[in-house]
């Protein structure tokens, strides 16, 4: 009975074992070249990532669409929400880029953060995208929590100054827009190599 309590009290998304990083099982991000830099090479099915960019609408989207594309299609698949978006999705770009749009559920909601928080935690998402400016550390926080109790991706969009903050975000990188497509930078992530790469984008996931 001791050794059942104390299994689900190390289950507890505010605990973190460094053996845990090992273990942390990813989704491929559909870029060999990033994925050879991320934690277990590819995207946590469950965490906070942050990514940061110049200006919102700089290519963060066509990163993010093979992975959507993969959570939409899966057959046990869970919602993939975007949280107040500053471009207006364009669907036939998203079913081009293998997309279920039946998966895909845009919320417009002030503040963002609360509804941004409420979706990660809900345990009906795959993945949670939300775009949000100037976040509290302490929120961040919490929205790590409750990624980690939703067994969600949530990616959180902010501008590239935050990166002067510090950020409880399992994973942590910068993109911005470059003749190649993007240059990601890796600020963080356990086990993750620093230093910058550059990829081709060559799908668009919303109107400009």
């Amino acid at each position: 009975m001791r050794d059942t309590r104390l299994a689900r009290l190390l289950e507890h998304p505010a605990i973190w074992r460094g053996r845990s990083a090992a273990a942390r099982s990813t989704w491929p991000s559909g870029f060999a070249a990033l994925d050879e830099q991320l934690p277990g090479r590819g995207w946590p099915r469950s965490g906070l990532v942050e990514i940061l960019v110049p200006r919102f609408g700089s290519g963060e989207l066509r990163l993010m669409l093979p992975v959507l594309a993969r959570l939409s299609r899966a057959a046990a698949a869970r919602w993939c929400v975007w949280v107040t978006p500053p471009l207006v999705p364009f669907a036939p770009a998203l079913a081009a880029g293998g997309v279920q749009l039946a998966r895909i559920a845009v919320v417009d909601a002030d503040p963002a953060r609360w509804a941004f928080e409420q979706a990660l935690r809900s345990g009906a998402c795959d993945a949670v995208l939300a775009w949000v400016r100037q976040p509290r550390s302490r929120e961040i926080r919490r929205l790590q929590l409750a990624a980690e109790r939703g067994r969600t991706l949530g990616i959180l969009f902010r501008p590239l100054h935050a990166a002067q903050e510090a950020s409880a975000a399992i994973l942590r990188l910068s993109l911005t827009p470059c003749r190649a497509g993007a240059r990601i930078t890796l600020l963080k992530g356990r086990t993750a190599h620093r230093g910058s790469i550059e990829i081709g984008l060559d799908t668009c996931a919303s109107s400009s």
